[in-house]
């Protein structure tokens, strides 16, 4: 006899990354959740978009409520202009790096690599110290610099001094001349600070797999420049390391951000998986709890998704909770999907047939939205059937 009784509406967790450069993490996570109510009405939704430490991750955290700030701060070519941070709930200050030094950044990218810095991420912090922070989350992903973190630092009042006493800019083009340095101005606020700088990254400050090598190139470094910059930073590296007494460059993260996760490291910073983190603060693992199945994604899904990204770290937290996890992003690489249909109980692209980037961009809220409907139609097929 067949049974005809109708099966419970799903409880469905949705927490992908955002799709760079086109929708933030809650924007796709509404997009999906729109799909699945066209499909299942009565299905309970728990929206937790999630991020990785790079773009979009003052977006994620700010989900679960805080204060959105607007702070006038440098970009990578030292002009001032305002750049959003937060401040969480719980107390914690929110600063991604991409917001204030991105890659996407025209104005901050008009000028060359080598004459790039964080000056901004370390003005961020001292107005943020300046409405009572002591505790930040720094997320490290997608910015356009290299200079070893030598800009937080000369914002905090670290200053660099050359052979005949003069105060070295801190920009990679610069830091070669670095005899001295003088850290007896650094604010002392930051001594009470707890640092968690975010990312998926661990590669050291410097050679083969250091910032320079590694990352430099997509930010604007070309191939003869590349072993020039890495021996700057270590040359760099020794002369903070003297002054300050302890040593950073060989540590996991260092390389982050072009040698921002150096700096912070040596001010004390605690380097922490950004997805983890984020997935902590927005209550993945409470959302998780009695779910029936998770939703994630990102823009592009290959290989590296596998290596701390955002939705990998979603679907390890509901693997541990028992919950099947659903891959749904912008576009998948064919030949990565045997090493992602490990993780995930299936890999599916937004993208219904041949089409220009630009246009999958412009569509991609009802992209997301139609490929949900039909992924959760296939999902209540299904649960009708072991009915």
């Amino acid at each position: 006899m067949t049974n005809t009784s109708t099966p419970r509406p799903p409880v469905v967790v949705i927490a992908p990354d955002s799709f760079k450069g086109s929708l933030t993490a809650e924007e796709v996570a509404a997009a999906i959740g729109a799909g699945i109510h066209a499909a299942i009405a009565g299905a309970e939704v728990r929206l937790r978009p999630i991020a990785d430490g790079g773009e979009g991750t003052l977006d994620a955290l700010m989900h679960a409520g805080g204060e959105r700030l607007a702070i006038s701060c440098r970009n990578a070519a030292g002009q001032f202009a305002e750049a959003p941070v937060g401040m969480l709930k719980d107390g914690s200050a929110v600063i991604e790096s991409a917001a204030i030094v991105g890659l996407t950044d025209a104005a901050g990218t008009a000028v060359a690599v080598e004459r790039r810095s964080t000056l901004g991420v370390g003005d961020a912090m001292k107005k943020l110290l300046d409405r009572g922070a002591r505790h930040f989350l720094v997320g490290l992903g997608g910015s356009s610099t290299n200079d070893g973190g030598a800009g937080l630092l000369a914002a905090l009042g670290v200053v660099f001094y050359d052979a005949h006493g003069d105060v070295v800019a801190p920009q990679p083009a610069e830091l070669h001349r670095v005899v001295r340095v003088d850290a007896s101005g650094i604010d002392g606020r930051i001594k009470e600070a707890k640092i968690v700088a975010m990312s998926d990254v661990d590669n050291p400050l410097c050679g083969d797999v250091g910032a320079t090598a590694v990352f430099g190139p997509q930010k604007g470094v070309t191939p003869e420049q590349v072993a020039e910059l890495d021996r700057t930073l270590g040359h760099f590296a020794s002369a903070l390391e003297k002054e300050l007494g302890r040593s950073a460059a060989d540590k996991p993260g260092a390389g982050a951000a072009g040698g921002l996760g150096y700096a912070l490291l040596m001010l004390g910073a605690e380097f922490r998986s950004g997805a983890e983190t984020v997935a902590d603060h927005i209550g993945l693992d409470d959302a998780l709890a009695g779910a029936d199945w998770l939703i994630t994604g990102e823009g592009r899904s290959d290989a590296q998704t596998l290596h701390g990204k955002a939705p990998f770290i979603a679907s390890q937290r509901a693997r541990r909770a028992g919950v099947p996890t659903t891959l749904l992003s912008g576009g998948i690489d064919r030949k990565s999907l045997a090493e992602l249909q490990g993780s995930f109980s299936g890999c599916f692209s937004i993208v219904f047939g041949p089409g220009s980037l630009q246009d999958a961009i412009a569509d991609a809220p009802q992209l997301l939205r139609a490929s949900a409907e039909q992924i959760a139609r296939l999902w209540q097929t299904a649960a009708a059937a072991r009915q």
